[in-house]
């Protein structure tokens, strides 16, 4: 089997891709590489009003950063091209005309007004609304007629009135009664193919053995089986995954922050971080393992353990599965990293401590517990590189001790006499500690008064971190301004 596995991701090209399609793509790549199978993308582009190139190239970029490639596609090729839905309308046209001649598919007439007052007219009986069947039988004559109105027609597909039953991978044996679905459309007006049945002629002429998509599609499953059936065509394997949720338990949308992966990466999300998070919602691997990278996944994922309960997407775990991978970077990757985006800040873009190797790796070190993303970076650099600092007046009250004047006019003596490498030293933990003995203080009496003086804050980088950080300069400045403003 595995060397006949196919399955495919096919986005609407309408939009920046979601986390929701992310999974999904996630999943159908992860199951065909662990089945050493072909993974294609395909564009589902027939909303011509929305689609676009631009979007299609928006979503091959987004895949390509979580580090997706496909085998078969667009802007790809492969032998069962074109990948482009629009591309494709010969193919449709041919399908839809054995459907009519089989009497699987009949034209429909109906103006979207009378469409309209029937499902008025259905919602007012309690009823779901589904076509009337008001075309299902017109006789040539009637045809011809509506034609010399300048009616033009669509094509509805003829749903068989027996029940239909879905062996989903995911969900078990899922039942569609009789008569709950009314005929639809498979070919509009305008003679573009509707998506059930682009989706079923596109999956059968490119062989795909597997459709795993999100679960908002179920509802379309029994249509594409049952224009499978009557083409005559083999049916694929579904697996439908479940939705992805807010914390509030409703649909993930825009009020509950970021839902497009655009707006991950320009947080500052790594994608190593972001597709190990996203394989864990709505899958688990069997065991206590929570960190994976992509071909530990690849080998790892199955369909028989992805759930039927829907996920809830967790920001606060997102942001602590990438503060994790930002913590596991070599140290000069990091701190590259971390310079780069405190570039992106105008206000310090051109800070001469940007372009210094040696004070991108404290750096980096320092404030690494304290980034989760690394749109955090910018603000923690400007915070270090301000020359003055506002004191509160409780920070005004320690300061006004004799010791802590005595201490601090001792640290800004040592600071203005010392080098950088000097006052890295002299401010290590060992070097603290013997300020602190020559003022008989240690502990709290020793590192909050430094810490107020040279942040304004009680907490924060440990101090043999933050000072070096600082520098001597900035350092001197920052205690003598403290103690002005406690005179």
């Amino acid at each position: 089997m595995s060397a006949l596995v196919r399955v495919r991701f096919a986005p609407a090209p309408t939009g920046s891709l979601h986390v929701g399609g992310a999974r999904t793509a996630l999943f159908n790549y992860l199951f065909a590489r662990g089945q050493n199978g072909t993974f294609v993308l395909r564009s589902e582009d027939t909303d011509l009003a929305r689609s676009s190139v631009e979007s299609e190239r928006v979503i091959e970029d987004d895949l390509h950063w979580l580090g997706l490639d496909w085998d078969e596609g667009v802007n790809r090729g492969g032998q069962y091209g074109p990948y482009r839905q629009t591309e494709r309308r010969d193919r449709y046209g041919l399908n839809a005309a054995r459907l009519l001649e089989t009497g699987a598919a009949y034209p429909c007439y109906c103006t979207p007004e009378e469409l309209e007052a029937d499902r008025a007219a259905a919602e007012a009986r309690g009823e779901a609304p589904k076509y009337s069947g008001r075309c299902r039988e017109l006789t040539e004559a009637e045809r011809r007629g509506f034609e010399r109105e300048g009616r033009k027609a669509a094509i509805r597909f003829r749903m068989p009135e027996r029940d239909v039953y879905v062996e989903d991978l995911v969900r078990g044996s899922v039942h569609f009664p009789a008569g709950s679905i009314g005929d639809f459309v498979i070919v509009k007006s305008d003679g573009n193919a509707a998506y059930n049945f682009a989706a079923v002629v596109d999956d059968s002429e490119m062989a795909i053995t597997h459709v795993i998509r999100g679960d908002e599609h179920l509802p379309n499953t029994p249509r594409q089986v049952s224009l499978y059936e009557a083409l005559e065509l083999p049916l694929p394997l579904f697996a439908h995954v479940s939705m992805i949720l807010a914390p509030d338990h409703q649909k993930l949308s825009k009020r509950h922050g970021a839902t497009a992966l655009s707006e991950y990466r320009e947080q500052g999300f790594l994608a190593p971080a972001l597709v190990n998070y996203l394989a864990l919602l709505g899958w688990s691997p069997g065991d206590d393992r929570e960190f994976f990278v992509l071909d530990d996944l690849a080998r790892t994922f199955s369909i028989d353990r992805v759930s039927k309960s829907p996920a809830v997407f967790d920001h606060a775990k997102l942001r602590w599965f990438n503060a994790h991978y930002l913590r596991a970077m070599p140290l000069e990757e990091r701190a590259s990293l971390f310079a780069d985006w405190a570039a992106r800040d105008p206000h310090i873009a051109q800070a001469p401590e940007l372009s210094d190797p040696q004070w991108r790796a404290r750096l980096a070190t320092a404030i690494g517990d304290h980034v989760e993303t690394l749109s955090d970076v910018a603000p923690a650099v400007d915070e270090l590189l301000r020359d003055d600092v506002t004191l509160g007046d409780s920070a005004r009250d320690v300061l006004r001790e004799a010791p802590a004047r005595s201490l601090l006019t001792d640290l800004a003596s040592v600071a203005r006499s010392s080098n950088a490498d000097e006052f890295a030293g002299a401010t290590s933990r060992d070097g603290l500690n013997e300020l602190g003995r020559r003022h008989g203080v240690k502990g709290k009496a020793l590192f909050q008064p430094i810490r107020l003086a040279v942040t304004g804050s009680e907490h924060g980088i440990e101090l043999p971190l933050l000072l070096p950080l600082l520098g001597p300069a900035r350092v001197a400045s920052r205690i003598g301004s403290a103690l002005s403003q406690d005179s």
